[in-house]
């Protein structure tokens, strides 16, 4: 669990009697106490930073803190730029819609999950269509079956008040 920049006791927050102390240099000086550590911290011109408050005695690292922050949020900004979204498509159809126009959507559904999508696949029942839920079971299995070798189905057809939903995700490997 990251430590955000609040949580930081720096410098005279550091609340403990002794520390176990780290040079800038990641040099371990041992147990010294916190005015001898906050001493050597402003003789370098440098800050005393808790670094692991739960330890016992906790320990502290003299380090530029203005720094070690920017460090810190530079590495999570590069973080969240390798993180992949996960973009989710959805095709629409009734009971009534005949192959050739499913055909048209699962052929949408296939160039999405080859662009890494998942894609949901609604059937909206109107009026009393809704009696024959197994019209639309058989369609989202044809349209499972039609994308099989390119997707998975991540969640099972079901009921969602007047409509039935599936959700297919791109198949990997390890998925097969």
């Amino acid at each position: 669990m990251a430590i955000s920049a609040g949580d930081y006791r720096i410098n005279e927050r550091i609340r403990a009697r002794e520390v176990r102390l780290i040079t800038d240099g990641n040099e371990n000086l041992g147990v010294v106490s916190v005015q001898r550590a906050l001493e050597l911290a402003a003789e370098r011109g440098l800050d005393l930073v808790e670094v692991a408050p739960t330890a016992d005695p906790p320990v502290c690292k003299i380090m530029d803190f203005g720094k070690f922050q920017y460090e810190r949020a530079k590495k999570e900004r590069e973080a969240r730029k390798q993180q992949k979204q996960i973009e989710v498509k959805e095709i629409r159809l009734r009971p009534k819609t005949d192959d050739h126009h499913r055909q048209f959507k699962v052929r949408d559904a296939r160039r999405w999950l080859a662009e890494g999508m998942k894609v949901k696949v609604r059937i909206r029942f109107r009026g009393r269509e809704i009696t024959y839920p197994e019209i639309a079971r058989e369609m989202l299995d044809e349209v499972a079956q039609d994308l099989k070798d390119i997707a998975v189905v991540e969640q099972e057809p079901n009921m969602e008040g007047r409509t039935m939903l599936m959700v297919l995700a791109p198949a990997t490997d390890k998925k097969k």
